[in-house]
């Protein structure tokens, strides 16, 4: 089987402490979906598997074929985008709270056990 290594991350030990906890996964709590480079692209993603936003979508694409345009290419574009828009908003501030809970919970001071 696999040993592991604990190292008390005290006094003359703290050199060994920091090279050993290098190889293992950090215990921090991370609730929140989106980062700010994968923000766009995940958001968009999401929202276009809503059903209603992939109709409203095919109607500003058929809308842009001149044999079928019925309003002007711009008019239809505006629920479209006014709908992503807010949820993206809505979808932003709810990450950001969960980011801020995380970032509280993960400085929190703990009591550890030792004989």
């Amino acid at each position: 089987g696999k040993h592991r290594i604990v190292i008390p991350c005290l006094g003359h030990f703290k050199e060994e402490y920091e090279k050993v906890s290098k190889l293992y996964m950090n215990n921090k709590i991370r609730t929140t979906k989106y980062t700010l480079l994968n923000f766009l692209p995940r958001n968009l993603f999401e929202q276009f598997h809503r059903v209603a936003n992939l109709y409203f979508l095919f109607l500003v694409v058929l809308n842009w074929v001149p044999l079928v345009e019925a309003f002007q290419k711009e008019i239809t574009m505006l629920p479209l985008v006014a709908v992503l828009t807010i949820i993206a908003v809505k979808d932003g501030l709810e990450d950001y709270s969960k980011y801020k809970m995380d970032k509280h919970i993960n400085n929190l001071l703990t009591k550890v056990y030792s004989r």
